[in-house]
């Protein structure tokens, strides 16, 4: 089993910054990919960022420049530092990894964090 802990969510202004942490734990394989989505309310769950373990990246348009994801492997951490933060940010953070075990890929999910721009 996979644990998935989150922190570093919370209320920041327009334009303030923000740094998000997922740590990973329990029964990991081989780590394929790490990354965050979000969900804002009455909206889907949709892709912020990802990373592999090589260190190739993928950002949507929204928070491409302005938002960026980095990994410790060594701590099975991956992290998302967010600047220039928009009121249209505002969402529950999730954690996301995909881990490979005998030939097959499992996605995991931590529990979310909240994340609020607003004056």
């Amino acid at each position: 089993q996979v644990q998935l802990v989150e922190s570093g969510g919370g209320l920041v202004q327009p334009g303030g910054s923000l740094r998000l942490s997922c740590a990973a734990s329990g029964s990991i394989f081989s780590i394929r990919t790490m990354g965050w989505y979000r969900q804002a309310p009455g909206k889907q769950r949709e892709l912020v960022t990802t990373i592999t373990n090589g260190g190739i990246t993928n950002y949507a348009d929204s928070v491409r420049g302005r938002f960026a994801i980095s990994r410790d492997n060594t701590k099975n951490t991956v992290y998302l530092q967010m600047n220039s933060l928009k009121p249209e940010d505002t969402a529950v953070y999730y954690c996301y990894l995909r881990h490979r075990k005998f030939a097959r890929d499992y996605d995991n999910w931590g529990q979310g964090t909240q994340v609020t721009v607003s004056s």
